[in-house]
């Protein structure tokens, strides 16, 4: 996976003042392009989209310390629809104006190097998880947009859980026919800043049902027949939960047969009773990898 990853990213370093195709990374790389994409945000800690505009504006700080450059020249090679968005972007990064570089900057200039990828796995740190197929269901529950967090409690989320009414309670216990039967979080619309913790997302606070219709006072979540892996854990929380979320992204993505697919991130946690031995489970929607 990452020999792959690190061959679609030399295609990227390569047409970096062209039109990059995501079907031709989809093909370098073996994958489709959301998985593509959302591997490289986890390995990288930033989005793709974002990465790519870091490496061209890299790239035209160099071009422009020599003389025979127009910034206008520039601007569309990198793919700026106009020379004012091109140094507006540039003067954001670099801290000022394409026409400003100097011999005064140059002992200060910005640069952001080509990335490649590697494994490092450590602990030899048993995972526990399932492959499950599952037919179509709903989440219904309560929605709120809110901050990402990587570590410690959200607290826009405990807000959340602590709005559900008795009545809002009810309704979707009387409707939950699906294992695991309890309170389910559902985290998915995520914010391309995702893993620098920069944005938002919608989370829903509820419970699995085959049921279709309208939930009197709930919010649905419509999810399609998938298959999911699902990596269960136990221990202090949330740390040991989050943990598993790290070592999924970065060690068993990377070196397994499957790939994500486009939908909701799952979770519950069994019992808060004593938070030095909580029982969770993440769930993640996957498919086998394409053999090239």
């Amino acid at each position: 996976m990452l020999k792959s990853m690190n061959q679609a990213m030399q295609y990227i370093e390569e047409h970096l003042d062209q039109t990059i195709d995501e079907q031709e990374i989809e093909r370098i790389a073996g994958t489709s392009i959301y998985h593509f994409r959302r591997m490289f945000a986890y390995l990288a800690g930033m989005s793709l989209t974002a990465y790519i505009r870091q490496r061209r504006l890299s790239d035209a700080t160099f071009d422009l310390l020599r003389k025979d450059v127009r910034v206008t020249d520039l601007a569309f090679k990198y793919g700026y629809d106009s020379v004012d968005g091109f140094s507006r972007a540039f003067r954001e990064w670099a801290g000022f104006s394409p026409s400003e570089i100097s011999k005064q900057h140059r002992q200060s200039l910005k640069t952001f190097p080509k990335l490649s990828f590697q494994l490092t796995i450590q602990g030899g740190v048993n995972m526990d998880y399932k492959i499950v197929e599952k037919e179509a269901f709903n989440v219904i529950g309560v929605q709120r947009r809110v901050p990402m967090q990587f570590e410690g409690v959200n607290r826009e989320i405990e807000q959340l859980a602590s709005s559900i009414t008795d009545k809002q309670r009810k309704t979707m216990h009387q409707y939950a026919n699906m294992e695991p039967k309890k309170v389910m979080n559902a985290s998915y619309h995520f914010d391309e800043g995702r893993m620098k913790e920069e944005g938002f997302l919608d989370h829903m606070i509820g419970m699995l049902t085959t049921e279709t219709g309208h939930f009197e006072g709930l919010d649905v979540l419509e999810v399609p027949s998938l298959t999911w892996a699902i990596f269960s854990s136990k221990g202090a929380f949330p740390k040991v939960m989050q943990d598993t979320w790290a070592k999924i992204v970065s060690e068993w993505l990377p070196s397994s047969d499957y790939e994500l697919v486009e939908a909701p991130e799952l979770s519950f946690v069994e019992d808060y009773t004593n938070l030095d031995d909580v029982y969770s489970e993440i769930w993640i929607a996957v498919k086998r990898k394409e053999q090239n």
